[in-house]
């Protein structure tokens, strides 16, 4: 059954709704990546977060009050309308809800363990809801008032994108009418911490498959999807996950699990890899994930597709990037993209001789073949690959 996705919430270090965030992204803007101490001890790093006040959780929801929360309303109140009508129209039985996650509150949480620590009580807007990893799925639909299945998953950098997949499954199983899926990831202590321990930031803007690369930058976003049986012009064609389990952090150099991945996501779309008019990567920028992607793209596509990795204008968004680089795909699609533009490739040029040549999008390159791919891989050799296009 297809899957349609009828609206888009967006915000990121691109922009706060989806004209801002198009505009900067097909213009390679990577100005939302600024410099930032205070993350890590005795460290400047480039960090790609959302800047400005940002919407109130709602009166009678202060218990679940947090960072992530507050950027998931931002996204889902740009789509309100279509939301509100869908209720009306189905009942809020039959929606559903999932998102993608990693960090939920764990910021709010670490604070207020830090008050504890130092006032041995807990600050008085501390909750534990703030941090469970269901908190974005039970914050929106306490909010909307829904009923319908509502829950998150997390996979690391995959969780966004395994949310888009099981959203089309409870579209599938008749289980739901209507889902609003998608991802959520906030900045936070924890995870700049934990990926300076494991030495992957990088000090400088990532410089993703280039021979001077050495690590990632983390962003924050929420992509926020309303996706149904309703026919409309942007549908979710294919999809595909693997997992090779080839070690907790690494990826399995050969890139047989993203290339699994791929191959399932076309499968299901009944697509061949020529009639892929663009591909989002993973792109992250670390040693091995560029490598073993390379080999991946390298070997499904070898007659070339154009493709590029966003994270140096938004950062690495965790569990929300399988979303928000879905969203990407959706903008290009978008009739507002009325340019044919696709997200530019920006790094510094240097191409690794030891890494096969992939076909980097300029800003020239225009959108043709409008079955466009996206990349999503994480710890555990989770893999995802997702296909968005024109609704057939």
């Amino acid at each position: 059954m297809t899957a349609y996705l009828n609206a888009l919430g967006v915000i990121c270090a691109l922009g706060r709704d989806k004209r801002e965030v198009s505009r900067n992204l097909f213009a390679g803007d990577c100005s939302g990546m600024r410099d930032e101490g205070g993350w890590v001890p005795e460290r400047v790093l480039p960090v790609a977060g959302v800047h400005g006040e940002l919407a109130a959780i709602p009166l009678g929801l202060e218990p679940q009050s947090s960072r992530n929360n507050q950027l998931l309303l931002e996204a889902a109140l740009q789509i309100q309308d279509e939301i509100q009508h869908a209720i009306k129209t189905f009942g809020a039985s039959r929606i559903g809800i999932i998102l993608g996650t990693s960090t939920s509150g764990i910021d709010e949480a670490s604070r207020g363990i830090a008050h504890y620590l130092s006032n041995q009580q807990f600050p008085s807007d501390y909750n534990y809801q703030q941090q469970e990893l269901s908190a974005p799925a039970t914050f929106l639909a306490d909010w909307l008032q829904t009923s319908g299945p509502a829950y998150v998953i997390s996979t690391a950098c995959t969780s966004g994108a395994r949310a888009l997949m099981s959203a089309q499954r409870l579209l599938d199983l008749g289980i739901c009418d209507v889902v609003l899926c998608g991802g959520v990831d906030s900045l936070c202590k924890l995870t700049l911490n934990g990926f300076t321990s494991l030495e992957a930031v990088s000090g400088q803007r990532c410089n993703p498959f280039s021979v001077n690369r050495n690590g990632i930058n983390i962003g924050e976003a929420a992509a926020l999807f309303l996706m149904s049986k309703v026919p409309g012009p942007i549908a979710l064609l294919g999809s595909g996950a693997s997992c090779d389990a080839h070690h907790i952090s690494a990826p399995d150099p050969s890139g047989k699990g993203a290339l699994l991945a791929m191959g399932k996501a076309l499968a299901s779309a009944l697509l061949k890899p020529e009639q892929i008019g663009y591909l989002n990567l993973h792109g992250t920028a670390t040693q091995h994930n560029d490598a073993m992607e390379s080999l991946a793209v390298a070997s499904l596509f070898p007659n070339g597709v154009a493709c590029s990795s966003t994270k140096p204008m938004t950062g690495h968004t965790l569990g929300a990037a399988g979303a928000l680089e879905a969203a990407f795909c959706w903008l290009s699609l978008s009739a507002d993209n009325s340019a044919h533009a696709l997200p530019p490739h920006v790094w510094d040029g240097q191409a690794d001789p030891a890494l096969p040549a992939l076909q980097w999008v300029t800003p020239a390159d225009l959108l043709e073949k409008r079955c466009l791919m996206s990349n999503s891989f994480a710890f555990g050799g989770n893999n995802v690959s997702l296909i968005i296009g024109d609704a057939p």
